[in-house]
């Protein structure tokens, strides 16, 4: 396993990370932060890890951006996981602004703690993939994977994995609202990105 004994994996992103984490007594939330947690920890007991969560809902870039040097350099963390671009689309983030803000944060971030990076593709904004709102997502999730291979970070490809899954699966549902993920969802994504960092093998 690519995590050791004692290293911290934070979190960061919006409301998808969030997950309700400030009425939590862990401050981990009830999505998918905390069924990765929970995974490792049944999965690897003698491994201890400590896992941060700093979502904050309906955060763009530029909103991490600004709380970065609080919640992000300050916590040292040894892992960096990176959720974030729906919002950034719906707030009309350029693009352009989007990617550099993003590589500033990570140039910042392997600068001052050494941190290694684990980026996710957005989600998606509605259940059908046909519908035409996720094509707007389809250029920010170009910028993460450019990114992703700029800096050798691992990708988590969220956004092609809801595509494929609900093309193939149109009785399923994965969220509540098209947006926010139910319990099913939030599986899926702790799945994918269990996955992505190698814990569990496909």
């Amino acid at each position: 396993m690519i995590f050791q004994d004692g290293q911290k994996l934070l979190f960061i992103g919006d409301s998808i990370t969030d997950s309700g984490r400030k009425d939590d007594p862990d401050g981990i939330g009830g999505g998918y932060v905390r069924m990765a947690r929970d995974y490792l920890s049944i999965a690897h007991p003698a491994v201890c890890l400590q896992i941060e969560n700093r979502g904050v809902s309906g955060e763009t870039i530029l909103d991490l951006h600004a709380r970065w040097q609080e919640d992000v350099i300050a916590l040292k963390p040894d892992w960096l996981t990176i959720s974030i671009g729906i919002n950034d689309e719906w707030k009309e983030v350029g693009l352009t602004k989007y990617r550099d803000t993003y590589c500033e944060l990570l140039e910042e971030t392997k600068k001052r703690t050494g941190a290694s990076f684990i980026l996710m593709e957005t989600t998606i904004i509605s259940e059908d993939p046909d519908d035409g709102k996720n094509e707007r997502l389809v250029p920010y999730n170009q910028a993460i994977r450019e990114v992703a291979l700029q800096f050798g970070t691992i990708l988590v490809p969220q956004n092609r994995l809801f595509t494929s899954y609900l093309r193939e699966q149109r009785r399923r549902t994965l969220t509540v609202d098209q947006v926010h993920m139910n319990s099913t969802g939030n599986w899926f994504m702790a799945m994918n990105w269990l996955k992505a960092c190698g814990v569990i093998k496909e």
